[in-house]
């Protein structure tokens, strides 16, 4: 009852039951009733009567007694107004409140529409049209009951989330909110007295300090500052606890004055203990229910937690609280955080701001999250920052405008004119360069903030981190903190542009605050996968923002947020896999950017992720994690297709590093590694080519043997590009010299890689045949060790055509070295890929480019290394290539003939060989055409014949093996298969291996040897008539000559050749050979050459060609001789060729029309062609000619093809022209040879006379003897008597062979050539002597002796009783009376002169004719002495006597030379002296 009274008492109504108190002060009656309430609330929530009473009277009499002050405006009142309002009075208004703050806190549950009001009136209170009592008293009320966070959840509860009902706690936020803005906004004006008046008792600001009325303060105060308007902060109660100061002032009547800031504080606390009521409600909650989940998940492992329904129903109040308090909070806290000054108010502003932020996010609220997010972001930030999140974010928000009441919440955005202290002047992370931007101390305080949300509460930032990481990104770039390695970002100079400027107060800072940045991105090895997603996605989201911004310009690019990809790839190792793929594809995107230093990054991050994820121990481990290390080893390779050379660089130096430290585990991963390693194009430059080639010659010393073998060809693949890449000469040949060594290493683990590649082969079948596909790989049907060998060969056969000549040596001789060292490894069937698909390949390549190579000079080969004259030009180069590849292509069908006859198609191969040859010889290079002879030599294995000692029959017979085995290297007999020149040994394994089953060298190879000989003959003949063959056009036109050399290596190849085909050698075949040799001798030197190869021109010497060439017919003839008679018909043709030669002497061959000059005349510096000396030849060939006839004369060929006719119709030439021949030696030598001939010759002739097969000899003889004894030549001016004597004493052999060989035979000879050998005889017998002699050399020249032989051999055959016919005595007597009668004259004639004369002598040439003449006749004189007297025809005599009267007459004459041939002709008529015979005539004596 008495609180009913209480109330009417209050109310100034009568009381009902303390009847008689007729008044009571207001003020005492809201204290008691509030003391009441306070201290017995039980009792009214218990008894229903007190809980009526509360709702009818206590209520309607409180709203009742607020209405003054509801209707109350400051500043309103005024004389027009025509019921002056009731001014709101203190002492009753404070008290009301209290009633009500006890009301709201005791009996909210009671009195739900009550508290409506109450609520909704408070909130009016903060109006700023009230008196600032009203306001001060009202925050007051509200901040009590901000700190009791379930009070504010039941209002939420039951206002805000009910239809139709005002949203008081939003309210209250709100209202609290635009109370502060209005602070700021509305000058004070309700307070000026406060302000002029010295501010109040102290006493009565319970603890604080006084309000600084100075402005000394203001630098250490605690303030608020926004747009000139500056509000002090002052301590109002400690965080948690609302204690009022006005609230409490019981004894005050006026309104006191309120201390400037005191309302702002009270708001500012109240805020602040909302937020942190109300986070750590929630969070508490929140983690029991987590706890639980946990418990039952542990319980009931296989079951979905599932929270109860109430806990459904709490966390709808808890988003609806959030929900309506949140723009209120952002729009006040960030209000208050731009404008604090304080370092403690800035860090509970910023704290509030990150436990909303946190909360937010825990319960899934993005928008709300996003805007605390960001407001703390922008703070960190200088003011007006140009930062596109932010803005699109706030935006967002700021475009939800909240009204309260009318009024808009804008969510300020900070102002830029906080005094606070500058730590730090950097420049803006912006596209365009935009001059500086300062960050002060409370930008850096807010960034600790972020970083401090961003490590704590990673797992709810969800989207949001693209804001956090933005946000650290532009300050860590203004602050010039730079990445290190491993990603970590430590201070470090801007490289470009004003430097950035920090003071000292920042600079201890940065060190904390990169490492907290880093032990941000290592605590992300806590969060889930799903925030760990997030973070990536917003990493790569800011790269790529960088990395837009960084086109076009080389400014240094910002590289936070590669580094940090960098680091959170690091920490996350253990679960790689998750983030690998948008983690390495972002980087790889990084690398291929334009900006050197962003590329360089991306290209770090990256390859140092995938080292760190090789070198990381994964469980399980990676050796047994195929798919992880070829995930992890991806990146890499894809890097091979980033054209930046910096990137390759570094993708190379990083495999160089993984092959140094996990070459060992790589396995499956090699072909990624080798395909990264041999990824090089030509365009990349030498220092790229050179690292990777560093990996390769590490992989090829030390992991060949760790490698899957199937990776070996990859090997030779990449050793092979090196070879071909063009940048880098060396590296070409070093990997052409790692080719040897890998073909090296395939040789000796031969056995192992077989077996393992031939079960990956099986296992590839497999896999095949399920699919029903067929098995693909280069040369397949060789086995797979096989293919490995083929492909290292097509490798270096590529190399082989390689444009630098150095590479294409060394390839040539790699290529031709490993096969045949390694090719016995080999299946005889593949070594028909090798011959087919490698060999022959190679050699068509090479001369394609050899005959189309450029014939152009080359100055220099780069640098200044000077180039020989031999290889100055691409055809030279190419040249030495060819002969390379055919010498060795030549060796290997040498040494593996045995192997390759196996083969079918040996003889195709064969041929194709020898086509090679053949256009090679052919070819207008001297070097090539000689070597492509040499390897002919080769083939034919035309080899120095083993000693005894190196034999192979004795060794292999001691062995056991039978001799079938064994060619006989002298295999020269026809149907012997060719040398074979294989090591013993492996002939031996053949033998015992799988060739048991070749069958012995028989009739079949025979056949085919002969096939194989023959073709081969027929390339040498083609290639010796081609190149023989004098050019037919002018010789402007003249092309190519072959060289000596050339031609004696050509027709030494002949005899052995020979050798093999001589058993069906024809006629046809040999005329063939004489053509090609007579055209190889007729081919002249260039005289630049002679000098080398002709001697001295007065030696007399053979050159090599002309020596071969007379083997060649040597051979033939020695052939022909052991051979069967058949053959014998050759001899005739060898004859002819020979005696051909023999012409030389005197008519050296024409080379077609080309001119050639006598080598004394040319001039070894012009390019002209000599002739050789053939004299020395033609001499020579005239003695094998005379050696053979005496072998060969009774041949019947050699008789019926009438060579001895043709051997002096040939002779006749030197022997006519003696002093005009060439060289003197020949007429000697002709006659010397004629009188051999003659001597084995004219017996069988004589032997055949009958035949009349020699009849056309007869005459031929007697020209020549005619041509030889007259000639028609001059002797030389300076020929010397004895050389003279010499020459007469050859004419008398001539004559002494006529007396001994032809005439004892007249009657088998012809009487036509007797005849014509008298008239000779007579002729020579009467001297007619030469009219160009001078005096002195008469009597030499005279030859005498010639004559006196020849008189004598005349008288001889005269007066021989073996005259058989009348007709030749007739001839003799003939020539015997022409002869006297001459003498007679001649006798008459010189004594006439004699006479006539007188005094002078005679000429000498007359005094020689008659000495002779008187030497003549004594000669007839004692031929007739020994003479048969009955031989002496008496015509004979009567002219002999008649020549003594005139001998008489000639006894006066003066000379005593023609004295004593006088006496001595006179001398012989003594022994014809004889006393007459008695004539008896008719019986009379």
């Amino acid at each position: 009852m008495s609180l009913q009274d209480l109330c009417q008492l209050v109310n100034a109504d009568a009381p009902y039951w303390l009847v008689g108190m007729t008044e009571m002060t207001r003020t005492f009656g809201l204290e008691l009733l509030e003391s009441v309430l306070n201290d017995f609330p039980g009792v009214f929530l218990q008894h229903q009567e007190f809980s009526f009473l509360l709702k009818e009277r206590v209520c309607p009499l409180v709203i009742k007694l607020f209405s003054p002050n509801i209707k109350f405006r400051q500043g309103s009142a005024s004389a027009a107004c025509p019921a002056p309002v009731e001014k709101p009075y203190f002492p009753i208004c404070m008290r009301l409140l209290r009633v009500v703050s006890v009301l709201i806190k005791h009996f909210y549950s009671l009195l739900v529409t009550e508290c409506e009001i109450f609520l909704s009136l408070l909130v009016k209170f903060l109006d700023g049209e009230k008196p600032q009592w009203l306001r001060a008293v009202a925050v007051e009320s509200v901040h009590r009951l901000c700190v009791q966070p379930h009070l504010l959840r039941s209002f939420c509860q039951s206002y805000d989330m009910k239809q139709h009902s005002t949203k008081v706690f939003r309210d209250i936020v709100n209202a609290l909110g635009s109370f502060i803005q209005s602070l700021f906004i509305i000058p004070n004006a309700g307070n000026a007295a406060a302000i002029n008046a010295p501010a109040g008792p102290q006493g009565s600001v319970q603890g604080g300090p006084g309000v600084g009325g100075s402005s000394g303060n203001l630098t250490t105060q605690a303030a608020f500052e926004y747009r000139g308007t500056w509000i002090p902060l002052l301590p109002v109660s400690v965080q948690g606890s609302a204690k009022a100061t006005y609230l409490e002032m019981l004894d005050k009547v006026e309104p006191p004055s309120i201390p400037e800031g005191y309302a702002m504080s009270v708001a500012f606390s109240a805020l602040l203990d909302l937020v942190r009521g109300i986070t750590t409600m929630i969070e508490r909650e929140l983690s029991a229910e987590d706890q639980s989940a946990a418990e039952f998940r542990e319980a009931h492992p296989d079951q979905e937690w599932e929270p109860p329904t109430g806990e459904n129903r709490a966390h709808l109040v808890w988003e609806e609280m959030v929900s309506a308090c949140w723009c209120g909070l952002l729009a006040a806290l960030s209000l208050l955080l731009d404008a604090s000054t304080d370092e403690t108010a800035t860090e509970n502003i910023l704290k509030a701001e990150l436990t909303m932020a946190s909360l937010c996010g825990r319960l899934g609220l993005v928008t709300p999250r996003d805007a605390f997010i960001t407001a703390i972001c922008k703070a960190s930030l200088p003011p007006h920052y140009a930062l596109t999140v932010l803005t699109t974010n706030a935006s967002s928000i700021s475009s939800k405008a909240y009204s309260i009441q009318g009024q808009n919440v804008q969510i300020i955005s900070p102002s830029s004119e906080s005094h606070q202290q500058v730590v730090a002047v950097g420049q803006p992370l912006s596209a365009q360069p935009q001059g500086t931007v300062v960050l002060t101390a409370k930008n850096i305080q807010c960034m600790r903030t972020l970083l401090n949300l961003a490590h704590c509460h990673g797992a709810v930032l969800g989207s949001s981190w693209q804001l956090v990481l933005a946000t650290l990104q532009h300050l860590v770039w203004i602050l010039g903190l730079k990445p290190a390695v491993g990603g970590a970002l430590k201070p470090g100079r801007a490289v470009e542009g004003p430097s950035t400027v920090l003071t000292t107060a920042v600079m201890t800072d940065l060190p904390v605050i990169s490492n907290i940045l880093s032990r941000l991105f290592e605590s992300s090895q806590y969060l889930d996968d799903v925030s760990l997603h997030h973070l990536i996605n917003a990493l790569c989201s800011l790269s790529l923002e960088a990395m837009e911004m960084a086109y076009g310009n080389n400014k240094e690019p910002s590289l936070f947020a590669v580094a940090k990809l960098l680091e959170t790839g690091l920490v996350n190792m253990d679960r790689i896999e998750i983030l690998w793929r948008p983690l390495t594809g972002h980087l790889l995107e990084v690398c291929q950017h334009p900006n050197a230093r962003m590329r360089e990054w991306g290209a770090e991050a990256l390859t140092s992720l995938i080292k760190a994820g090789l070198a990381y121990k994964h469980d399980p481990p990676l050796s047994q994690n195929q798919r992880l290390q070829l995930l992890l080893l991806n990146p890499l390779k894809e890097l091979s297709n980033v054209l930046h050379a910096d990137i390759r660089q570094k993708q190379l130096e990083s495999v160089l590093q993984i092959l140094q430290s996990q070459g060992d585990g790589l396995g499956p991963g090699w072909p990624l590694v080798l395909g990264v390693i041999g990824a090089i194009r030509n365009d990349q430059g030498e220092s790229l080519i050179r690292t990777a080639f560093q990996c390769l010659q590490l992989v090829v010393t030390d992991f060949l043997p760790t490698m899957p073998c199937t990776c070996l060809q990859i090997v030779v693949e990449v050793a092979g590009s090196f070879g071909l890449q063009n940048q880098e000469l060396n590296i070409s040949l070093t990997s052409i010299g790692l080719l040897w060594n890998i073909s090296d290493y395939f040789f000796q683990r031969g056995e192992v890689i077989t077996q393992e590649l031939e079960r990956e082969e099986e296992a590839l079948q497999k896999q095949a045949q399920e699919r029903g596909e067929t098995l693909n790989r280069p040369f397949h049907p060789a086995p797979p060790f096989d293919c490995l060998w083929l492909c290292l060969y097509a490798k270096l056969g590529e190399l082989c055509v390689d444009p630098r000549p150095a590479v294409r040596k060394s390839a040539g001789q790699t290529l031709f070295s490993t096969i045949a060292a390694h090719g016995t490894l080999l299946q005889q069937p593949t070594w028909h890929i090798v011959v087919w698909k490698v060999l022959f390949h190679l050699l068509d390549c090479v001369r394609t480019s050899s005959t189309t190579a450029d014939k152009e000079k080359i100055e220099s080969g780069g640098g200044n290394i000077l180039i020989h004259h031999s290889r100055d030009t691409a055809e030279k180069q190419w040249a030495e290539t060819w002969v390379l590849t055919l010498a060795g292509v030549a060796r290997i069908f040498n040494t593996r003939r045995y192997l390759l006859q196996q083969l079918g198609d040996f003889f195709e191969a064969w041929e194709i060989l020898l086509n090679h040859i053949q256009s090679a010889a052919l070819s207008k290079n001297n070097e090539v055409s000689l070597a492509a002879l040499k390897s002919f030599q080769e083939i034919l294995q035309i080899v120095t014949p083993a000693k005894d000692s190196d034999r192979p029959g004795d060794a292999l017979a001691a062995m056991g093996v039978p001799a079938v085995l064994i060619d006989p290297l002298s295999a020269s007999g026809p149907g012997r298969p060719l040398v074979r020149s294989d090591s013993l040994v492996e002939r031996l394994t053949r033998y015992n291996g799988a060739e048991m089953q070749a069958p012995p060298p028989g009739e079949e190879s025979a056949l085919e040897d002969s096939a194989l000989w023959w073709s081969a003959w027929n390339t040498w003949y083609k290639t010796g008539t081609e190149s023989t063959r004098p050019p037919t056009g002018p010789t402007e036109k003249l092309s190519f000559i072959p060289s000596q050399p050339y031609l004696t290596a050509l027709i030494q190849i002949f005899p052995a050749l020979y050798q093999h085909i001589k058993a069906n050698f024809s006629m046809e075949d040999l005329k063939k050979l004489g053509v090609i040799l007579h055209g190889a001798v007729s081919v002249p030197i260039s005289s630049d050459a002679s000098p080398f190869i002709l001697p001295s021109y007065t030696e007399a010497v053979l050159t090599s060609l002309q020596e071969a060439v007379l083997t060649a017919l040597d051979v033939l003839q020695k052939a022909i001789c052991v051979g069967p008679e058949s053959l014998q018909v050759m001899y005739p043709a060898i004859f002819e060729q020979l005696l051909r030669f023999v012409e030389f002497s005197c008519k050296p061959p024409t080379y077609g029309r080309v001119e050639t000059k006598h080598v004394a005349n040319a001039k070894y510096n012009q390019a002209e062609w000599v002739a050789l000396n053939y004299v020395p030849f033609a001499e020579r060939s005239l003695e094998v000619v005379v050696d053979l006839y005496h072998k060969t004369a009774c041949h019947k060929a050699v008789i019926n093809e009438k060579v001895l006719q043709n051997i002096i119709k040939t002779l006749r030439m030197p022997l006519g022209l003696k002093y005009s021949c060439p060289s003197e030696s020949t007429w000697k030598l002709a006659v010397s040879s004629l009188l051999k001939a003659l001597s084995i010759g004219l017996p069988v002739a004589r032997q055949h006379a009958s035949s009349g097969k020699f009849d056309t000899m007869w005459p031929e003889l007697a020209n020549a003897f005619e041509d030889f004894l007259f000639t028609k030549s001059t002797p030389p001016d300076n020929l010397s008597i004895q050389e003279f004597q010499k020459n007469e004493a050859i004419d008398v052999e001539v004559v002494q062979l006529i007396s001994t060989e032809i005439l004892p035979f007249a009657n088998f000879i012809p009487k036509d050539f007797v005849g014509q050998i008298m008239a000779m005889l007579n002729r020579g017998s009467i001297h007619s002597q030469s009219p160009s002699f001078t005096e002195a050399e008469i009597d030499v020249r005279m030859r005498e002796e010639f004559s006196k032989v020849c008189f004598e051999t005349l008288l001889q055959f005269s007066f021989s009783n073996k005259v058989s016919t009348p007709q030749e005595g007739y001839i003799s007597r003939m020539a015997l009376s022409v002869l006297l009668k001459r003498s007679q004259d001649v006798l008459r004639r010189y004594v006439e002169d004699e006479r006539l004369s007188g005094r002078c002598p005679l000429p000498r040439q007359q005094v020689t004719e008659i000495i002779f003449v008187l030497k003549a006749i004594s000669t007839l004189m004692d031929s007739l002495k020994k003479t048969q007297p009955e031989n002496v025809d008496g015509n004979t005599w009567a002219q002999v006597i008649a020549l003594y009267p005139t001998l008489v007459e000639c006894i006066t004459c003066s000379s005593s030379e023609v004295s004593s041939a006088l006496k001595e002709a006179l001398g012989p008529f003594k022994d014809f002296m004889q006393p007459p015979i008695s004539r008896v005539q008719n019986g009379e004596s």
